[in-house]
């Protein structure tokens, strides 16, 4: 895949109805040159797929779409099998994605196993006209830092990029001089995205998604909640999100660097990790 392939990518996660922008396209071809593909059927884009590798550590594969019109030719196993051999190549032990429920079967057979759930709430309300609060622009520093223990890896320089996007959604709690709390955000094609949102207690949870709300602007949030949090689900139902899907993280390999999933109320986004 090339800067070219965009439009091509953007022209099918719209028929897709996902939230992905340009700029996450580009995000993808920064981070990974050469381990983004297409597939073409009679010249035209038909397919993608995309990865990211992490310090090295383990790769992230997402954007796994193919055209509804040439949908059963095995379209989307090939792009598969095309990623796993150039992080094969790349020497990557572990490969993770978050896997849909017609996805999952697919990577079971390519020796992918579950790790844990998530789940997708929405939130619609009427479009927030108050007053934009001041922007702040929080020391990423130890946010990075953190994140990294949290993750599993270090992803610096996505989660930079995020921050320089929408410096407004990005936000730190601090208790003694520690980070208690973070999140970043995202303006999609459709919603404003929250994640990663972390959090230490349920306080500090319940501030930086207050925060969040009130600094979005759009009818539409989404936010892909971890299950294994123990206080997220709540959080969202007492502001009235909805589910609206189910997902699987999974991974091939070891898996020698898990992270702290239990501290992650979301993750960034089943096509980042």
């Amino acid at each position: 895949m090339t800067l070219a392939d965009i439009p091509a990518g953007m022209r099918l996660k719209d028929i897709a109805g996902w939230n992905q922008t340009a700029a996450d396209w580009e995000r993808f071809l920064r981070a990974s040159p050469d381990g983004c593909f297409v597939a073409e059927w009679d010249g035209r884009v038909c397919g993608t797929a995309t990865t990211i590798v992490y310090e090295g550590r383990f790769a992230w594969i997402g954007m796994v779409l193919v055209d509804p019109e040439q949908r059963g030719r095995g379209i989307g196993t090939q792009l598969l099998e095309r990623t796993i051999e150039h992080l094969d190549a790349c020497r990557v032990p572990t490969m993770k994605l978050d896997a849909t429920p017609q996805g999952k079967p697919i990577y079971e057979k390519l020796g992918f196993v579950s790790e844990y759930e998530i789940e997708r709430w929405m939130l619609k309300r009427p479009a927030n006209t108050g007053t934009s609060p001041p922007t702040a622009h929080p020391d990423l520093k130890d946010i990075l830092e953190r994140d990294r223990k949290v993750f599993g890896a270090d992803r610096s320089d996505l989660l930079q990029s995020l921050a320089s996007a929408a410096p407004d959604f990005t936000l730190v709690k601090r208790e003694q001089g520690e980070v208690a709390g973070y999140a970043f955000g995202r303006r999609g094609s459709r919603a404003d995205h929250l994640g990663p949102w972390m959090a230490q207690d349920e306080a500090a949870a319940r501030e930086a998604l207050e925060e969040f709300l009130r600094r979005s602007r759009r009818e539409t949030v989404f936010v892909d909640c971890v299950k294994l949090n123990p206080f997220a689900q709540a959080l969202l139902v007492s502001w009235g999100f909805e589910y609206s899907r189910p997902l699987t993280r999974m991974f091939r390999g070891a898996n020698a660097h898990p992270g702290r999933p239990e501290l992650l109320c979301a993750i960034l986004g089943p096509e980042f990790g």
